[in-house]
């Protein structure tokens, strides 16, 4: 969720079938209507409306815009591994903070930490790097530029 950690881990809120149907009908157009997607699982537009907001309040999903960063303007995105010592929450929260951050796991293997960026271009890019090198603990860096967006989707439904 914005401004804070994503916890990944398992929730105590239950997703019984009507739930995933939900999150599934959103996952293939978020701009459905609560009356459609209740027609679609089964359920009143109240009943889809309230657990759309509890889904949302646990964590569970968020209903965004997914864009397409070359057509707004965004010439350069790019994955950096980053290898710290220490302590590694204070490293992710400060590469988390960098506006130009939009995605930060902590990781096991050959990074502790991996941060995808999405910068205007080249100089913007070195300036993001820069500002992460900067931060205490992080030893190395290695960035990993796109160089096409090939497949991106966000429909892998609740299995």
């Amino acid at each position: 969720m914005p401004g804070g950690r994503l916890q990944l881990t398992k929730s105590d809120l239950h997703l019984d079938q009507k739930s995933k149907r939900i999150i599934e009908e959103l996952q293939h157009d978020g701009r459905r209507t609560y009356s459609e997607i209740g027609r679609a699982v089964g359920l009143s537009e109240a009943a889809v409306r309230q657990r759309v907001a509890k889904l949302m309040e646990a964590g569970a999903m968020q209903i965004v815009a997914v864009t397409n960063p070359l057509q707004l303007g965004f010439g350069r995105q790019a994955m950096i591994g980053l290898k710290a010592t220490g302590e590694l929450t204070p490293v992710a929260d400060a590469v988390a903070d960098i506006p130009q951050v939009d995605y930060v796991v902590v990781t096991a293997g050959t990074f502790d930490i991996l941060a995808e960026v999405v910068c205007a271009d080249d100089d913007e890019l070195l300036a993001v790097l820069n500002s992460i090198r900067q931060i205490p603990h992080v030893r190395e860096t290695e960035t990993m530029t796109y160089l096409t967006l090939w497949n991106q989707k966000y429909n892998w439904g609740t299995r």
